[in-house]
């Protein structure tokens, strides 16, 4: 069983969607907490959060965004944090994940592209392609490798830009690989869609005001068993196994698969 949701939150006003992954089940024990953060994006974060960001140890910033998102919205973290850009949707420049920012400053493309129910399925298509487009097993294995490079100090935090869709590949291949039930990492997975709504509602009370059908967004602001289901769907037609996903996929050796577990799994 997994720890209480709200015992792994990290509840930052202007980071909204943090949580820690440790204190999950796993096969030899549990997550270690204080290990490796997941969140939205760190581009509007003040002083205040900058100090928790501090406080937790985070060294090192996994940005799984386009250059373009990064370019409009650059992270703001203090000059101790190393960041490390992983962009996974280099090769699928349509990738809905990625869209979402130019959608809800345009609702005429909002409407032209999400329309007509077409939305669920744009996401389960995205989530299918973070298991196999190349540039996204390339930023992936990277972000593995440097997980447990033994030169990296202090813990980690993993994000896109709502921390939901390529984070959320992220923690559940993460998860998987340690060997957590899949029911739990479902039950993480879906965790967003309590902790993100909220910090939402005021952008979507705006884009009401604006005559905007917010219904659309509704599939792409959250996560969904759909979604979640397509990238398991993806990875067993594909690899089998979350480790054959981790070796044929990622290139990753047995042994780099063992190091990843033992550097992040805590005996009880």
């Amino acid at each position: 069983m997994t720890t209480a949701s709200a015992d792994r939150r990290v509840p930052l006003a202007s980071a909204p969607n943090m949580r820690d992954l440790g204190g999950i089940r796993v096969a030899d024990g549990v997550v270690g907490a204080g290990l490796l953060y997941r969140s939205a994006s760190l581009a509007k974060l003040d002083a205040a959060d900058e100090a928790v960001i501090e406080s937790l140890d985070i060294r090192t910033v996994y940005d799984l965004r386009t250059a373009a998102e990064r370019e409009d919205a650059p992270d703001r973290v203090g000059d101790s944090v190393r960041s490390v850009w992983l962009d996974v949707v280099a090769d699928s420049q349509d990738n809905v994940a990625a869209q979402i920012p130019t959608l809800l400053a345009e609702p005429g493309a909002l409407q032209r592209m999400l329309g007509g129910g077409r939305a669920e399925g744009y996401l389960a298509d995205a989530n299918r392609k973070f298991v196999s487009l190349p540039s996204a097993l390339a930023a992936y294995r990277s972000f593995y490798l440097d997980l447990i490079d033994e030169h990296r100090t202090g813990a980690a935090l993993v994000h896109c830009t709502t921390g939901k869709d390529r984070t959320g590949w992220a923690a559940t291949s993460f998860l998987l690989l340690l060997g957590a039930s899949e029911a739990d990492v479902r039950a993480d997975y879906l965790e967003t869609n309590t902790d993100l709504t909220p910090a939402l509602q005021p952008m979507l009370d705006a884009l009401t005001a604006k005559g905007v059908h917010t219904e659309l967004l509704a599939p792409i602001l959250g996560v969904r068993d759909s979604y979640f289901d397509a990238a398991l769907d993806e990875l067993r037609s594909r690899y089998g196994t979350i480790e054959g996903y981790a070796r044929d996929g990622l290139g990753l050796t047995d042994m780099q698969i063992g190091m990843l577990r033992r550097r992040f799994t805590e005996t009880v």
